[in-house]
């Protein structure tokens, strides 16, 4: 592969502060930021919510950067946390912490949100990972983009991780999506001629006050508004570090084997957003457990057969990104199944959700 930003790796986690004594959320944000800066300096920021915790990693070149990078910040900030006598989890929501009991960071950026979308805003206590890959301009970026809407689903599937929401069992293995979708401009993306077809849609929102910039498009998949990458955005939170530096191989793949046709001017077909949104639904319903629809051959195939294709498909370009043994795991997580069957096989052993909680810190914090 090209050396340079082409496909470089970028990873942001979204984290629950937890209180360990209650397993509640806990609204602590600022006092973790000022000791974590120190150590993290602006790797670590604040989210709208003070009991949601962001780390982002470096510029990576290689998967495994990125894991140690992912390890590195994991393992930081657990450290802050029990300094402040704390810990962090990693799931799309908390099992029974309710939203109305959680401060709003103090910042002028979330008042503007929430001055504008109300309870939509405050009740968006959501926890999610999004992978950025490098690209070496805007145009191919979109291009990019286009196609690899096809394949959000798939890769949402392997992340399902938030089966609870405020002390029931949603029945959804990704309710955190449910939550999220209340919000404008999030979802499956339409796709776009070029990079200037989309540029002009962000000027008119724009000019006719619906968004101050870029940042404010919430979409499962997006040009960045400052960066040359794409950021895919769909996935919940991973528990534990090997499903996301999977999960990351992959989307890094995805992106270089459809960089690969473009540049070899083959075309990847590309599926309306309807169509897609139907994959959506049932990934976020059923998880790896489901079935989804292979639009091509116009039938329903279980969700891991289609996963397997998709390994297959990105097979020839894992060996020039030095991948293989990193998107391997996706196997065993087809196996093992997603964090959300775990939540769900430890509330039907214990009927606790405060153990769930527990084992969400411990796999959180699993080899660190």
């Amino acid at each position: 592969m090209e050396s340079g930003k082409l496909f470089s790796i970028g990873i942001e986690e979204e984290f629950q502060i937890i209180d360990p004594k209650t397993r509640e959320l806990k609204s602590h944000i600022q006092q973790l930021l000022d000791e974590g800066k120190m150590v993290l300096k602006e790797q670590v920021k604040a989210e709208m919510h003070q009991s949601v915790v962001e780390v982002g990693s470096d510029i990576c070149y290689t998967i495994q950067d990125a894991e140690k990078e992912v390890r590195k910040l994991r393992k930081s900030l657990a450290e802050v946390a029990k300094h402040q006598g704390l810990v962090v989890g990693a799931a799309g929501t908390h099992p029974f912490s309710r939203w109305e009991d959680q401060r709003i960071t103090d910042h002028p950026r979330y008042a503007g949100v929430v001055e504008d979308m109300q309870q939509v805003a405050r009740a968006n206590l959501i926890f999610g990972l999004h992978v950025h890959i490098g690209l070496d301009d805007r145009e191919t970026g979109i291009q990019i983009m286009n196609a690899a809407r096809y394949f959000l689903p798939h890769i949402f599937s392997l992340s399902t991780n938030s089966p609870f929401w405020k002390g029931r069992n949603t029945g959804f293995k990704s309710y955190r999506s449910k939550i999220f979708d209340r919000f404008p401009r999030t979802g499956i993306p339409d796709h776009f001629q070029s990079y200037q077809e989309f540029e002009s849609y962000v000027n008119l929102l724009i000019k006719t006050g619906c968004i101050d910039d870029g940042k404010k498009i919430w979409w499962d998949i997006r040009p960045h508004p400052y960066f040359n990458t794409v950021e895919f955005r769909i996935c919940d939170v991973c528990m534990l570090v090997e499903e996301t530096i999977a999960i990351a191989a992959l989307i890094q793949a995805i992106v270089a084997k459809l960089y690969k046709l473009l540049k070899q001017n083959l075309g990847f077909r590309l599926y309306r957003r309807l169509l897609i949104n139907e994959n959506k639904w049932r990934a976020a319903r059923y998880g790896l457990e489901g079935k989804m629809i292979d639009f091509g051959k116009k039938i329903e195939i279980p969700t891991k057969d289609l996963l397997k294709e998709l390994l297959d498909f990105v097979d020839d370009v894992v060996d020039e990104l030095g991948s293989r043994e990193e998107i391997g795991y996706i196997y065993k997580m087809l196996e093992t199944g997603t964090g959300a069957k775990r939540q769900l096989q430890i509330w039907e052993q214990t009927q606790d959700l405060k153990a769930v909680v527990d084992f969400i810190v411990e796999q959180t914090n699993r080899g660190l």
